[in-house]
């Protein structure tokens, strides 16, 4: 299941939409369960009390986490159980970053077992060097997140290497 950024910042654009485009695009035979999909099942479910924005994301920024506990843990589980789902991507954060040679998207997401609560990938990535108000600068953050994730997809990984399935 892919849940909504929690944090989704001041970035130009629909970072939800650009995401949900750039993991669908890649990685075929993976069945994605998008936020509008999860929302629908969240309203279905009321009396479940689960929630797919303004989840407590708030440890990512501070230290490495291996394990999520509660109130994230309950909620990535409430919500895993209404779409049968075994791992979360917890998209947290969209933000502009100056830099050299000029501004860049960068977005920090994890991939979190939900079972287990434990942080199977964490990383903040960041796309090419664009205006901030040009469409592309959150595309290519969103496809560079893509890409990351879904390495395997027989594109090349993130260190060139491709990966089998």
């Amino acid at each position: 299941m892919v849940l909504p950024f929690q944090q989704p910042g001041t970035v130009s654009g629909d970072v939800d939409a650009e995401l949900a485009f750039g993991i669908r695009s890649r990685g075929e035979g993976v069945t994605w369960i998008l936020p509008p999909r999860l929302q629908e099942a969240v309203d279905r479910s009321p009396g479940l009390r689960a929630r797919v924005r303004g989840l407590s994301v708030g440890a990512f920024g501070g230290a490495e986490v291996e394990r999520v506990g509660d109130p994230l843990y309950g909620d990535l589980l409430r919500l895993a159980s209404l779409v049968d789902a075994e791992v979360a991507l917890v998209p947290i954060r969209a933000w502009v970053q100056a830099g050299d040679p000029g501004p860049r998207v960068r977005l920090s997401a994890a991939l979190i077992h939900v079972r287990t609560g434990r942080v199977l990938w964490y990383g903040i990535e960041e796309g090419g060097s664009f205006d901030p108000d040009d469409p592309r600068a959150l595309a290519s953050a969103a496809e560079t997140l893509a890409r990351k994730l879904l390495w395997y997809d027989g594109s090349g990984g993130p260190d060139g290497h491709r990966g089998t399935t």
